[in-house]
């Protein structure tokens, strides 16, 4: 057996991990700034009750908030980074526990915030701003508190529900552990009878195999492994459920959802009107399993068969400095201050790059002051290079804002989140099918791209819509048994994937392995994003300078105005279903092309 297995911490080079000395210089630097800032929690204290009796105390306040949060973020920053690193580090893990903590102490203490906030009277409010003339930049963070005021309960039941805090963090703490740390996978047996290590990281990567015994193995090991704690991770994604529930009947909102959206200023329609127009456009995605089977040349097409490539001789290996290469050479469109910035988060190690034990899987991006930090667990495939160039496409948009916006404004909603990093994978995509010229190499790349449609536009919406069916039937009363789960996921698999595809049983257990069910009604955005993403990085290639200007407007705005606001200026009106419905109509074109590409 070869020695594929999962290096520890200590054995990954310096160069791969990010720097976290830009932070703090070590733990014990750390912990002083931990006690100094948790000392500074009390000065909030002076200003409860007396909000709404002078427009310098509001400023004062504001103030204070704002000079505070940038230390808080950089604190939990660093803590979660560390834990992140290797989640079976009881040290680190106790570090994370000490921010958990702060912040729900810190939430308990500064509760009376909105409260009073909301109760003071619209003429009082307006005649604060001519009092107080610093309080004009804070004109649109007193609109977003003030805007929810029907929502907002007193001082005393906010003080109570922001006290909950740790604890309504339980069931997403326990599933990260779980998830990450506790769960361990057997190796999988590939055709010639050759082992290779499963974990959450490499399943992917083993599904994307040309070696049909590996996938199947991979599939129905991995799922059988995830059966085994069908009913934790059920009961886990129940209490998230409750927590939501409790909170979103607390503020008198009909649902979990609409609480959960309203927090983004985002309505439920544009999340109702996602699932209708992918519903209107299923057959494209039949199609795409048809040409799929057709091209395999399998009798049967299963679900261990979707991630594989088509052409799969072009299943070729990037290193990890060829991917930022190329994703360097692909954001030339952006302009030069744009690749300026990039090209210093991959010089500075913004990046933590590869796998290690009890490292959290996945990617993300976590942006901060005094610069974002990205989590890779990077694969040498076209899917990681993808991956990086979305996760930068998070950390320049943070850094932008950042950059261009005050404290209160810095931090773009989720709506708007990812759009800048699928402008990225958008813009990859272009450069590397605008620079091949091998007929079946175009063909294994617009058959990459097909898969991105299918993976962010049509499965998160099947996500979304999962996640709406199982929180509909919580707020009815039903416990979210595994059961339950189980039968409503298979039910949608079927729907979305159509009659060209067989829908393997474990298929039913892939919601136990999704931490986004524990983000509350996150996923719809993958979608929406991924289609205004197509539309800006369109008008980027065909329109140049004036298209690039509004979309480093847009990536500079932070939260300075609504998200569907902040993307009509970017040119794209995420009001009507005519972004959705021109994505999936570029995606039933690539059919096309991926199919005659294929007969030539």
């Amino acid at each position: 057996m070869t020695d594929k297995r999962t290096p520890k911490r200590s054995e990954i080079a310096e160069r791969h991990k990010w720097n976290l000395e830009n932070f703090y210089k070590s733990d014990e630097q750390w912990s002083e700034s931990f006690d100094i800032l948790k000392a500074k929690i009390p000065e909030f204290a002076g200003y409860r009750g007396t909000l709404g009796q002078s427009s310098r105390n509001l400023y004062s306040l504001l103030k204070l908030y704002d000079s505070i949060m940038p230390d808080a973020e950089k604190i939990a920053n660093y803590a979660m980074r560390r834990s992140d690193e290797d989640t079976s580090n009881s040290f680190y893990q106790d570090m994370k526990g000490k921010v958990i903590a702060f912040f729900t102490e810190f939430g308990a203490e500064t509760s009376f915030i909105v409260p009073e906030i909301t109760a003071i009277p619209d003429e009082t409010i307006d005649s604060c701003y001519k009092e107080e003339p610093g309080l004009e930049m804070y004109r649109r963070k007193l609109y977003m508190i003030r805007r929810t005021r029907e929502h907002i309960l007193s001082d005393a039941e906010e003080r109570i529900i922001a006290m909950t805090g740790e604890m309504q963090n339980v069931p997403d703490s326990v599933y990260t552990i779980f998830h990450s740390a506790d769960l361990k996978f057997p190796d999988v047996i590939d055709s010639k009878g050759e082992s290779y290590p499963l974990t959450q990281s490499s399943y992917i990567p083993l599904m994307e195999s040309p070696d049909r015994t590996l996938r199947k193995n991979a599939f129905n090991t991995f799922y059988g492994v995830f059966g085994q704690y069908k009913n934790t991770s059920a009961a886990l994604l129940d209490g998230q459920m409750k927590s939501l529930i409790f909170n979103a009947r607390l503020r008198k909102y009909p649902d979990a959802r609409t609480a959960s959206l309203d927090s983004n200023e985002v309505p439920v329609s544009v999340y109702d009107a996602l699932i209708e127009a992918v519903h209107q456009n299923l057959d494209k995605m039949y199609g795409y399993m048809a040409l799929r089977k057709k091209l395999m040349g399998v009798e049967e097409l299963h679900m261990y068969d979707v991630y594989a490539p088509i052409v799969s001789e072009f299943d070729e290996k990037i290193s990890y400095e060829e991917a930022k290469e190329n994703i360097l050479k692909a954001l030339k469109p952006l302009g030069d201050d744009y690749l300026e910035i990039l090209k210093h988060g991959f010089d500075s190690r913004w990046i933590d790059v590869y796998e290690n034990e009890g490292k959290v899987s996945g990617a993300y991006s976590a942006g901060s002051l005094p610069h974002p930090l990205v989590l890779m667990n990077y694969k040498d495939s076209l899917d990681s290079m993808f991956t990086l160039a979305h996760e930068m496409g998070h950390a320049l948009h943070s850094y932008l804002s950042a950059k261009h916006q005050p404290v209160s404004y810095k931090d773009y909603v989720i709506f708007n989140a990812e759009v800048a990093s699928t402008t990225n994978e958008c813009l990859l995509m272009s450069y590397l099918l605008e620079n091949t010229s091998d007929p079946r190499r175009k063909a294994y790349l617009i058959n990459y791209f097909l898969e991105q449609f299918r993976t962010t536009v049509y499965r998160q919406t099947m996500f979304a819509e999962f996640e709406a069916k199982f929180a509909e039937a919580a707020e009815k009363g039903a416990t979210l048994t595994a059961d339950l789960l189980i039968d409503i996921y298979y039910k949608l698999n079927q729907l979305y994937y159509g009659d060209n595809i067989v829908i393997d049983e474990p298929i039913g257990l892939e919601w136990s392995r999704i931490p986004h069910f524990f983000m509350n009604f996150y996923v719809f955005q993958y979608a929406t994003a991924f289609s205004a993403a197509v539309a800006i990085s369109r008008k980027i290639k065909e329109e140049g300078e004036p298209a690039v200007k509004a979309y480093l407007t847009f990536l500079s705005s932070g939260c300075i105005d609504d998200p569907i606001t902040l993307l009509k200026r970017a040119g794209v009106d995420m009001t009507t279903n005519e972004p959705v419905s021109s994505a999936l109509s570029y995606f039933g074109e690539l059919i096309n092309q991926m199919e005659g590409l294929m007969n030539d």
